[in-house]
């Protein structure tokens, strides 16, 4: 048996441990990555992440998805599970066009699944952005049976507005006001007619001339004395001024004014029933002075899939895809209008005001027909200024105002605080 020499054994030894070593810290360092690469996809439970997520999804998923249920889209309950992985959620939300063309077995399987609907690219999104609605997916997923949600269509109680105009309110109040006086006059003179009465019978009165101080008031001489007519006089002038004075007031105002459209779109079903934010077709309120109408594009992200009628060419979707193969705008007509004199800002009431829409245009949500909720006049305005509080909530620009404000005046910072009430805040 060959003698094996120390000197030969212990070279083997080093050798075998140190390639046993690297491959241990090779194990250590892959699995370090993939534990931290675990934690970079990890979905956020924070309350702001969740909140930041909760928005976007309104203004961009809202219309196709749901939480808890099938909609166009599938439910996005336990996605973040169900995909292959969170970079392909990342990948299909910005391009799922490309994804299944690439012919991802997972794509291909929902394309085909959800009748070869594809999504809209959302190219412009971030990877924070996307998780920040990965949060609010999880989040919302693992609630239990949602109460009864309130209404959405609930006016802000700070801005509620004044269902009949000022000015209607004030000539009524003159107008009772004329009436009392008038039958105080009344009740003064009955009380003059009979002291004098007591007066004459006190004196030697001929027999005709006590008949005619005792003679009684019927209908007929009381409809043929000076006073009646008097009476009838001032009753007609002062409801007739009434009349010219609330005329004169309603000129420019449209309210309830709902002019019949080229295609009967139905809010209640769009917003109501089906729960499509408004952000996601009036894409400048949230930017701009104007909310703006969505373009036939707009309608047909989702009509290009749902065209109940469109093969008969009847129906009203059959009307929004010959606008969309003629490339021909639909001609909707305004329904809220402002004088020219007046300017108004959609994005500084609801992205910066943070006021819902239903403050002006009232439970939108719940209309077949659109009409003009609210007067939209001047008053109108400058009362829910002197109504509503100034949202200043994240926003580091009021924090000084809100010092100053706390220290000459109790309650909350109204917007007639800060120059709501400024003729050039609205004319300029």
């Amino acid at each position: 048996m060959p003698l094996v020499l120390k000197t030969d054994i212990e070279p083997n030894m080093t050798k075998n441990f140190t390639s046993s070593a690297c491959k241990f810290l090779t194990l250590v360092f892959v699995f370090a990555l993939l534990t931290f690469t675990s934690n970079a996809q990890e979905i956020s439970s924070d309350p702001a992440v969740i909140s930041a997520g909760e928005s976007l999804f309104n203004a961009n998923c809202k219309a196709c998805h749901r939480v808890n249920a099938k909609l166009v889209g599938p439910a996005l309950a336990g996605v973040q599970d169900r995909a292959p992985s969170i970079d392909w959620i990342k990948n299909f939300v910005k391009n799922s066009s490309k994804v299944i063309a690439s012919g991802d077995d997972y794509a291909v399987k929902l394309y085909n699944e959800y009748n070869k609907t594809q999504m809209t690219a959302f190219s412009s999104f971030k990877d924070d952005q996307i998780m920040s609605i990965l949060a609010y997916v999880k989040a919302e997923a693992g609630k239990a049976a949602a109460a009864p949600v309130a209404a959405a269509g609930t006016t802000p109680t700070s801005a509620a507005p004044a269902e009949a105009g000022l000015s209607a309110q004030y000539m009524n109040i003159i107008l009772i006001g004329m009436v009392i006086i008038l039958v105080l006059l009344l009740v003064i003179l009955g009380f003059i007619v009979s002291a004098l009465k007591r007066f004459l019978d006190q004196k030697e009165l001929s027999e005709e001339d006590k008949e005619i101080v005792h003679s009684p008031i019927t209908a007929a001489t009381a409809v043929r004395s000076p006073a009646f007519t008097f009476i009838i006089v001032f009753l007609i002038a002062a409801f007739g001024f009434k009349a010219v004075i609330n005329g004169l007031f309603s000129i420019g105002v449209q309210q309830g004014y709902a002019p019949k459209q080229p295609i009967a779109f139905s809010h209640k079903i769009h917003a109501g029933d089906n729960e499509i934010d408004c952000k996601y077709c009036h894409t400048g309120v949230m930017k701009g002075k104007s909310a703006t109408i969505p373009s036939v594009n707009v309608c047909w992200n989702c009509h290009n899939q749902i065209r109940s009628g469109a093969i008969t060419g009847e129906g009203e979707i059959a009307k929004i895809v010959k606008a969309y193969e003629t490339n021909t705008p639909i001609q909707w007509v305004r329904i809220h209008n402002l004088p020219d004199l007046a300017y108004f800002n959609h994005a500084q009431h609801v992205n910066v005001g943070g006021q819902e829409c239903q403050t002006c245009h009232g439970p939108i949500q719940e209309m077949d027909v659109v009409r003009q909720q609210s007067l939209l006049t001047m008053g109108w305005c400058i009362d829910c200024h002197r109504k509503t509080d100034v949202n200043t909530k994240g926003s580091a620009y009021y924090d000084k105002l809100v010092e100053i404000h706390n220290q000459s005046k109790k309650g909350n910072m109204k917007v007639e605080d800060i120059g709501g009430l400024e003729c050039s805040k609205c004319h300029y």
